[in-house]
């Protein structure tokens, strides 16, 4: 028997954007339903423009759906004022993009510390917790550098380490590896999919790429608007 909590779910989801055909709305989705597990990994694949991103924005409090419920632990976040949902992502949530928007003035480790700092964390305290990721994702020794100074795996590894800066229960994960050759590409899904195990978040993997699909416990297609089962 399968006991496993829920922890983010998405009811009924519906969004639209300006610029459909005939200047209509574009559709994007349309009645879409999710669960994330605890612990779990689960990755959505789908052609480009289906709503991926659109619908992890709205999952990680980024954007609202037009209709529609996200649950958090239960607790409805669609309800949630702009202050309470900043609160929500910087708490619960871990962002990981294609672009790793790292702020090119601060170093590797600033950047790390930066989400703990921004939640009123002590700066020492962030410091040593951001020396402790960089060194699980085997880049402390590039704490002093600058992004411009690191290789595109090393940016991302420093992106990720910054996800995991506030221990979120959940890593939302858009294209992680979009910009990366083959090596840094398994190097970082080693390291995602490591997650898991080494500190018990959910993974919700957004990609094109059915192959890195394939070593999830869910795969999911968004079309037309909704998930279907892979």
């Amino acid at each position: 028997m399968d006991t496993k909590k829920t922890v983010l779910e998405a009811q009924n989801l519906y969004k639209s954007f300006p610029g459909g055909p005939d200047k209509g709305e574009l559709k994007v989705l349309q009645g879409m339903n999710l669960k994330i597990e605890e612990a779990s990994i689960t990755s959505i694949v789908g052609s480009s423009g289906s709503g991926k991103s659109t619908l992890l924005h709205i999952l990680g409090g980024l954007d609202r759906a037009d209709s529609g419920d996200v649950y958090w632990n239960g607790k409805n976040i669609s309800t949630y004022k702009a202050d309470d949902l900043a609160d929500f992502r910087n708490k619960y949530i871990g962002f990981v993009f294609q672009f790793h928007h790292l702020l090119p003035e601060f170093t590797a480790l600033e950047n790390v510390a930066m989400p703990a700092l921004i939640a009123g964390t002590q700066s020492g305290e962030a410091n040593e917790r951001a020396h402790e990721l960089l060194g699980l994702f085997g880049i402390d020794e590039r704490s002093e550098h600058r992004p411009t100074q690191l290789s595109g795996g090393e940016q991302q590894r420093v992106s990720m380490a910054r996800a995991l800066m506030n221990n979120p229960r959940v890593v939302l994960a858009d294209e992680p590896t979009g910009n990366l050759d083959q090596e840094n590409t398994d190097i970082i899904l080693d390291l995602l999919f490591e997650l898991r195990e080494a500190m018990g978040v959910s993974v919700l993997l957004i990609t094109h790429e059915k192959e890195i699909a394939s070593r999830s416990d869910t795969i999911l297609e968004l079309k037309n608007g909704v998930l279907e089962s892979l």
